[in-house]
């Protein structure tokens, strides 16, 4: 008996929607990281990409618990001497919705070229429509 390794011909990507309205951020960017990666398929492999497409709507009626909104801080530094840039989630989220789940997801996925690609196949939405009807995506439910 040998173990079965996914090959990437072989792998069929589905398209998935996940509504993000009135969930936990959390909650909400662990689903989408394992739909990403494959890991709902038992074709799972850990080096090939066998995950699906996943598009959010609503992302920004995605709730924090606690007091997260006010102190939770999305960081970065431009490289340069004194450019370390802070912003509260409560204003990234006014401001930019998708990016709090995009970064959210990305956390969670591996720090690589696999890691890389598989974050290439999350679409974000901060309304309920969505550009991908085409692609015929079937709605992902899970339990909160």
């Amino acid at each position: 008996m040998s173990t079965y390794m996914a090959k990437p011909n072989e792998i069929k990507k589905n398209w998935y929607v996940i509504d993000a309205e009135g969930k936990p951020l959390g909650r909400v960017a662990t689903e989408i990281a394992r739909v990403l990666r494959g890991k709902h398929k038992p074709i799972f492999t850990p080096h090939v990409d066998t995950g699906d497409f996943v598009i959010v709507i609503n992302a920004e009626k995605v709730q924090l618990t606690g007091k997260k909104l006010q102190q939770k801080q999305y960081v970065r530094h431009s490289g340069y001497p004194g450019g370390l840039k802070t912003m509260s989630y409560e204003r990234l989220l006014k401001e930019k919705p998708e990016r709090a789940i995009e970064k959210a997801v990305k956390g969670m996925l591996p720090h690589n070229r696999l890691g890389r690609a598989q974050g290439r196949k999350l679409k974000v939405y901060s309304g309920p429509d969505h550009p991908h009807t085409a692609q015929q995506p079937e709605k992902w439910d899970f339990a909160v």
